[in-house]
């Protein structure tokens, strides 16, 4: 599915996950590029559909990455204030991607999803109503000097974290 596809089903009721990249972070191996917040927004709808409800996406808080074939991987924080406590507790942000990817060894297929660290050390992927889909442990890296809402960088092993403050999770394809 093409990028502006993607994005506007996006824009008519998606949610996105976001962050910003690091300098040293924004190379990864294989001519992977990690987005910042400015270069991820510029791709990115200003509100998404989630859960029956339409939410403003936080663009300041949006990162992401350019494969080496092109395809795109996108995360922007949401503003979650018009949810139920329960919803909210379970999504913070919004992820599109263009291809199939791992989360933590987990496949996901390319789609629209909405994300979020939950307590007791859980990254969580939903579908748009709300759906559980994937469920994996995230970890925390104590070396995050200061910790962002949100994060996507190059991980040293190879692949991608995606941080929520210093929460992560691994991410490749």
């Amino acid at each position: 599915m093409k990028l502006h596809t993607i994005c506007e089903l996006a824009a008519v009721g998606a949610l996105l996950l976001g962050g910003m990249a690091t300098p040293a972070g924004m190379m990864a191996q294989g001519g992977e590029n990690v987005l910042s917040a400015s270069e991820a927004q510029k791709l990115l709808p200003p509100a998404v559909y989630f859960a029956g409800q339409s939410a403003p996406t936080q663009l300041r808080n949006s990162a992401g990455v350019k494969f080496a074939h092109g395809h795109y991987l996108l995360a922007t924080m949401v503003d979650t204030s018009g949810y139920s406590t329960g919803v909210a507790a379970n999504y913070q942000a919004y992820l599109i991607t263009e291809e199939p990817i791992k989360i933590n060894e987990q496949r996901l297929p390319a789609g629209v999803y909405g994300v979020g660290f939950r307590a007791g050390g859980k990254f969580v992927v939903m579908d748009v109503g709300a759906h559980d889909l994937l469920t994996v442990s995230s970890a925390v890296d104590e070396g995050i000097k200061r910790p962002m809402p949100l994060l996507v960088m190059a991980d040293p092993a190879g692949g991608f974290r995606l941080y929520e403050g210093r929460k992560y999770v691994h991410i490749s394809r």
